[in-house]
C-alpha cells in the first residue's frame, strides 16, 4: 500500500482530501475553529508578553483559572482510566470491558492536555522537563506530582497502545501490549490515586487562606475520592454521548444491556459518594465549624453539599430503584459540575476567603479562551481517535 493510498483509508477514511473537507464544513467544525483562533491567540501573546499582560493573577493570586479547572478540575474528570480500568483489568468485571478503551483514551488526552495547558502557567514554560531529568525536588509535592503525570501518561499511552497498534495492522505489537495492560493498570492505580490525593495536599500548606469549611487535613483524601466519583460520572457521560455520535461504530449495541450496565455504574456511584458525604459530615464536626454555615460562605458550602453530593445521591439511589438509566444519565453531568464546583471553591472561590470582593481575582479572557481551546483539542482529537481506531467495539 503506497503512502498515498495509507493517507486516504487510515486518515481521510477512504474519501478524496476535497470530499473530508466538504464533509467536515459544518457549524460545529467552524465554532470549534473560532474557539481555537482565539485561543491559539491568547498562548501566542502570553508566550512573548508574559503571564502579566495575558492574566491577572498575582502575588495574592498566583494560581487562577489555569490551575483551577485544566489541572485540578481537568485531572479530577480524567479518572475514568483510574476508575473502571481498575474494575476491568483488577476486578475482572468483564461485562464492562467496552467501557475500558474509551475510559483509558479520555484519560490519556485528559493528561496530555492538562499538561499542555500548565505549560502557559509556568513562568519558565521551556523548563518544563527540568523536573524529570535534571532538577530533583524530593520533598516537594509539586515535584511528586510532576513525576506522577510524567509515569500516567507512558501507562495511558500502554494500555491505549493495542488499539493503536490494531489500527496499523500490527498484530503481534498489538499482543505485546495487551499483555502489559493488566501490570500498566496495576501501576497505574498507584500512581493516579497518589497524584489525585497530592493534588489536594498541594493546599495544606495554606490553612489561613482557605475558609475553615473547605480547608482540612483529609484535603489529600477528598481529592482523591471526589476523583473516583468524578471518574465514573464521565464514563457515564462520555458513553452516553459516544452512543449518540458514533453510532456507526457500535456493533450489535443493545440498548437494554447499555441501560444495565448504565444501572450497575450508577451503584457504584451511590457507594462513594455516600462514603464522601458521611467523610465530609466527620470532618464537619471534628473541626466544630457548624457556625460557618450561618454565613454566606456557609450557605455556598451548603449548595456544593447538598446539591451536588446529596441531592445526586438521592435521584441515583431512586434511579437504580425504578431502572431509569436515563435519569442516572443526567445525574451523572450534575456530579460531574460538583467536582469542578468543588476545586474552583478550594483553589478559587474560598481562597483568600476574608479579601473583598472587588479585590478578588478573576480571569481575563484570555485566560478563558485558552481553557475552552484546550476543552475543544480534547474533543476534537478524542472523535478523530475514534472514529478511526477500534475505541468503542
Amino acid at each position: 500500500m503506497g503512502s498515498n493510498s495509507w493517507f486516504k483509508e487510515k486518515i481521510l477514511l477512504g474519501m478524496t482530501f476535497k470530499d473530508y473537507i466538504s464533509r467536515h464544513a459544518t457549524l460545529p467544525f467552524f465554532i470549534a475553529l473560532l474557539i481555537l483562533a482565539f485561543s491559539f491567540y491568547s498562548m501566542i501573546y502570553r508566550l512573548l508578553y508574559g503571564l502579566g499582560p495575558a492574566t491577572n493573577l498575582s502575588d495574592t493570586y498566583p494560581w487562577g483559572l489555569w490551575i483551577s479547572f485544566d489541572i485540578l478540575a481537568g485531572i479530577a474528570l480524567a479518572a475514568p482510566g483510574l476508575t473502571v480500568g481498575t474494575v476491568v483489568y483488577l476486578f475482572g468485571a468483564k461485562d464492562y470491558k467496552k467501557f475500558a478503551r474509551p475510559a483509558i483514551l479520555s484519560s490519556l488526552l485528559g493528561y496530555i492536555f492538562a499538561v499542555f495547558a500548565l505549560m502557559f502557567d509556568l513562568g519558565r514554560y521551556y523548563r518544563i522537563g527540568y523536573v524529570i531529568f535534571w532538577s530533583w525536588g524530593l520533598n516537594s509535592i509539586l515535584f511528586l506530582i510532576a513525576w506522577h503525570f510524567f509515569l500516567y501518561i507512558i501507562i495511558c499511552l500502554i494500555e491505549w497502545s493495542p488499539a493503536f497498534f490494531e489500527w496499523l495492522g500490527k498484530d503481534k505489537l498489538r499482543d505485546f501490549f495487551s499483555k502489559l495492560g493488566i501490570w500498566a493498570t496495576v501501576f497505574g492505580v498507584i500512581i493516579a490515586g497518589g497524584h489525585q490525593a497530592a493534588l489536594g495536599g498541594l493546599f495544606l500548606v495554606a490553612p489561613t487562606k482557605i475558609h475553615p469549611l473547605w480547608y482540612s487535613s483529609m484535603l489529600p483524601l477528598f481529592f482523591l475520592i471526589s476523583a473516583l466519583f468524578a471518574g465514573i460520572s464521565m464514563v457515564i457521560i462520555e458513553s452516553t454521548i459516544s452512543h449518540r455520535v458514533f453510532k456507526e461504530h457500535l456493533k450489535d449495541f443493545e440498548p437494554k444491556e447499555f441501560d444495565r450496565k448504565t444501572i450497575g455504574l450508577a451503584k457504584a456511584l451511590i457507594v462513594i459518594l455516600f462514603v464522601y458525604l458521611i467523610l465530609k459530615l466527620f470532618d464537619l464536626a471534628h473541626y466544630d465549624n457548624w457556625h460557618y454555615l450561618k454565613s454566606n460562605y456557609g450557605y455556598w458550602y451548603l449548595l456544593e453539599i447538598v446539591g451536588f453530593v446529596l441531592a445526586p445521591t438521592l435521584i441515583l439511589i431512586n434511579a437504580v430503584k425504578t431502572n431509569n438509566a436515563k435519569l442516572v444519565r443526567i445525574t451523572a453531568f450534575v456530579v460531574a459540575f460538583g467536582v469542578i464546583l468543588n476545586r474552583f471553591n478550594v483553589s478559587l472561590i474560598a481562597y483568600n476567603w476574608y479579601i473583598p470582593l472587588t479585590e478578588k481575582y478573576y480571569p481575563t479572557w484570555m485566560e478563558v479562551s485558552l481553557s475552552l481551546g484546550v476543552v475543544t483539542l480534547i474533543i476534537l482529537f478524542y472523535r478523530f481517535i475514534v472514529r478511526r481506531m477500534a475505541i468503542l467495539e
